[in-house]
């Protein structure tokens, strides 16, 4: 449990928050439900006044004027029309509260997505960022739709115990004892429930988690014989989630029923202690009628605020969760000002870069510069730092010393729109939405048609795609799946390429496409796009293709020149050009 207070005073915390995230309707819920409060106080009066005036006399024989009938039952139809507005104002604008408030949580948990750096997103399980989204921002705000009537209830309670003891002082007294009872209930189970809610709102995100990666990874899946473990393992993670749902309502089953009944149990003495009071003439039988109806006025707020703080708990966690994600520092600060690259292709500039992942140290000390308009091929071996270094290039996380300068300007001071704008990234492994081919090349952007047949045509992907049922306007599977490899993969160069970069980076990004196409799609490149090419590949075919290329060993470049120049002075680049080469003719 936090230390910051108790599970109540947080909860009152959360709960401010979100009155301050919208409080115009909020405002109005608390009105209808004053509103409310007031008619149901009225309507015990107008009922102790109506059997006084009205039912026992007429049974008694004394009669009734038709007046006093008549203004009886104005009286009771007058309650009852406030009392129904009240109900109606209080449910339609605390829902609108709730779902804003859900709507103002879920867009910026996106948002702090959206700008957290790509480590971020790698560390975190894809369930577990679902469950932030889904699960945790409705529990966060679940408890939000009767705070309202909690609110005006307080003022329910005022009144009602006000006209308890205005109507009897002893029978006031009497069930004023309820009260602390039924207060130290509510603190022992919010205290008992907090660890169990917890758990709960953890294991949401461990089976979305795990129902996620079987279903992504279905290929694998199918192919090795996993469904059987993976049900299994699904079954697991969600025996652990009913186990803490059961724990939560254990304890929920436990709470309920003795709240519930600490009121019925004051309303039998009330009675008990009421009748007396009648047979000694002290108070009337309409006054008794108009008392237990006050005390059970006030059992039913007391039963709406049990609900209210059994449910703080579960808030209060998914909150934490929530905030967790907020208070993540994005890693990478805005641009601090505002400058403009210059036109054509640009300039590339690694400067002294390190960067790595924790303790491990991935680039050391890189520098390297790439004239504007040439091409480079970085070649490797696995895990030398290629793939980092690509997305050190796109600013998609920051070196930990030294600086990438585009354009002549350090990347940390260009604008991110502006940088996204001027340079693309190609990876290997080409992801495409479920939706047209069109839509994954423009990805919503205003195209014409010309410009996507060109940015088409550039990335050898314009014939297959017009052998397609629809063409362009053909609906791919999930991630592209009912593509082949090499088609996704011209599918994702072409969407970069209709950007018209004017640094493109290929990180292996036409491995998968046939050696003559490839070689087809890189000499297109070169004579029709006015770009900077950055070229990471194996592929002997590709590496030659470049103007100069740059041969990667232990995070440095170990060596600088043509393919022909490397292999005749560099015999670690002649063994690793071979290795590939033997790859490739498997």
């Amino acid at each position: 449990m936090s230390d910051n207070g108790s599970v109540a005073l947080r909860g009152l915390r959360v709960l401010g928050s979100y009155v301050r995230m919208h409080p115009w309707p909020f405002g109005l819920a608390v009105t209808g439900a004053s509103l409310y409060s007031f008619a149901t106080v009225a309507s015990t009066i107008v009922l102790g006044r109506v059997t006084d005036k009205v039912l026992l006399p007429a049974f008694d024989g004394s009669g009734v004027s038709s007046t006093t009938i008549a203004l009886g039952a104005l009286a009771i139809v007058g309650v009852a029309v406030v009392h129904a507005l009240g109900v109606v104002s209080r449910r339609f604008f605390a829902g609108l509260t709730a779902a804003r408030v859900s709507k103002t949580l879920r867009t910026r948990v996106i948002d702090r997505y959206r700008v957290l750096p790509l480590a971020y997103h790698q560390s975190q399980p894809t369930g577990e960022l679902l469950a932030h989204a889904e699960a945790d921002v409705e529990a966060a705000t679940e408890v939000l739709h009767p705070v309202p009537f909690s609110m005006a209830v307080i003022l329910l309670v005022v009144l009602a115990t006000a006209a308890l003891f205005l109507t009897d002082l002893v029978l006031a007294t009497v069930g004023a004892l309820v009260l602390p009872f039924l207060a130290w209930l509510n603190r022992n189970y919010s205290a008992r429930v907090e660890a169990p809610a917890e758990r709960v709102q953890a294991r949401i995100g461990d089976v979305s988690n795990v129902a996620h990666e079987s279903i992504d990874g279905a290929l694998v899946v199918k192919t090795l014989g996993r469904e059987r473990a993976e049900v299994d393992r699904l079954a697991r993670s969600a025996e652990a989630l009913r186990i803490e749902r059961v724990e939560v309502g254990r304890l929920r089953a436990g709470f309920f029923p003795a709240f519930n009944a600490v009121p019925v149990v004051g309303i039998v003495v009330l009675l008990a202690v009421g009748s007396w009071r009648v047979s000694t003439g002290a108070i009337t039988i309409g006054v008794l009628v108009q008392f237990i109806a006050l005390f059970q006025l006030l059992t039913f707020p007391m039963q709406l605020i049990g609900f209210v703080l059994s449910e703080l708990p579960r808030a209060v966690v998914s909150r934490d969760r929530l905030e967790a994600v907020f208070s993540t520092e994005p890693g990478m600060p805005p641009a601090a000002e505002s400058l403009t690259l210059p036109s054509g292709p640009l300039d590339l500039s690694v400067r002294s870069v390190t960067a790595g992942y924790g303790d491990v140290k991935v680039l050391d000390d890189l520098s390297f510069e790439v004239p504007a308009g040439s091409s480079v091929a970085i070649v490797g071996a696995t895990g030398a730092g290629k793939s980092t270094l690509a997305q050190l290039l796109l600013r998609l996380a920051d070196p930990d010393a030294g600086s990438i300068r585009l354009g002549g300007h350090d990347l940390r001071h260009l604008a991110s729109d502006d940088l996204r704008a001027a340079a693309a990234l190609v990876f290997q492994d080409s992801f495409l939405f479920r939706s047209s081919i069109r839509e994954n090349i423009t990805l919503g952007a205003d195209m014409d048609e010309a410009r996507v047949r060109r940015a088409a045509a550039l990335a050898r992907a314009g014939q297959f795609i017009d052998r397609l049922p629809k063409g362009l306007d053909t609906v791919v599977g999930e991630r592209g799946v009912t593509l082949s490899g090499g088609q996704r993969q011209r599918v994702a160069l072409a969407r970069a390429l209709a950007r018209d970069p004017r640094l493109l980076v290929l990180d292996d990004a036409t491995s998968a496409v046939d050696p003559t196409v490839e070689a087809e799609i890189l000499t297109g490149l070169r004579r029709e796009l006015d770009t900077t090419l950055v070229l990471i590949a194996y592929r002997t075919s590709t590496i030659s293709l470049a103007d100069r290329v740059l041969f990667m060993d232990g995070g440095r470049i170990a060596a600088t020149g043509t393919h022909a120049e490397l292999l005749a002075r560099e015999p670690a680049y002649a063994a690793m050009v071979q290795a590939y080469e033997r790859r490739g003719a498997r």
